[in-house]
């Protein structure tokens, strides 16, 4: 059977929350690759190519992702308790005071642009998050949920807008020239279906975030000398 075509108006949504244009502050995050350029030889389009879709399989396919994936259809039933869980698990699991930064201003930021286009999106998280914080990957699943699009679709996008702001990172940080970042993202983009489809059938348990040694290189980027980026 042929795969139901997602609707337009659905299709031009998910490009729109995929978007480094977003204004939620993604682009000014390098998510530790800053500090790889500075103390771990991350100076060739080869070796950041080589990181980022390490980055794309150890780290954001076994926490963000996943967590955003399954936090789709907690908004949609109105699971206040699963998406508290959740949104736990991501502030719980931050491994510096950079990454949990991060995850909480663009949370917060991208539920005050969703106050623009959903009248009732700051009331949705107060009643489920109450003065918690929302993080980012339980904001961009509410969104997501708005669409009408696929959990599938809807993890597509935010893996691809992930990579999108990565790739940006590297040209600027490595530094590259953008056809070496468009090779680059071609590459994650290969890879982003699979990984994708692996995180949607995760469970809990298969849900975790281990990477030691970006934590470490987080920590140091915290006091790096020189830096273009917030993580």
């Amino acid at each position: 059977m042929a795969p139901i075509p997602l609707a337009p108006s659905s299709l031009l949504q998910l490009i729109w929350l995929a978007s480094p244009a977003l204004p939620i502050g993604g682009f000014s995050y390098s998510e530790v690759l800053e500090a790889g350029v500075e103390w771990a030889g991350v100076a060739t389009e080869s070796i950041a190519s080589d990181w980022l879709l390490d980055q794309l399989h150890l780290a954001l396919a076994r926490s963000d992702l996943p967590v955003a994936t399954q936090a789709i259809p907690a908004w949609q039933v109105g699971d206040v308790a699963r998406l508290q869980q959740l949104n736990d698990w991501v502030l719980h699991t931050r491994e510096s005071a950079e990454l949990r930064q991060q995850t909480v201003q663009m949370g917060r930021s991208f539920v005050e642009w969703l106050r623009l286009h959903h009248a009732d999106a700051q009331d949705q998280f107060a009643h489920a998050l109450g003065d918690t914080a929302p993080t980012y990957p339980i904001a961009f699943a509410f969104a997501g949920a708005r669409t009408g699009a696929s959990v599938q679709d809807v993890g597509l996008a935010f893996a691809f807008g992930w990579a999108e702001n990565m790739v940006a990172a590297a040209v600027k940080s490595v530094p590259l020239g953008q056809s070496a970042g468009q090779r680059i993202l071609a590459r994650l983009t290969a890879a982003i279906p699979d990984v994708v489809t692996r995180a949607v059938a995760q469970s809990d348990d298969d849900r975790q975030a281990f990477t030691p040694m970006l934590a470490i290189l987080s920590a140091r980027h915290e006091t790096q000398y020189s830096r273009l980026f917030r993580s």
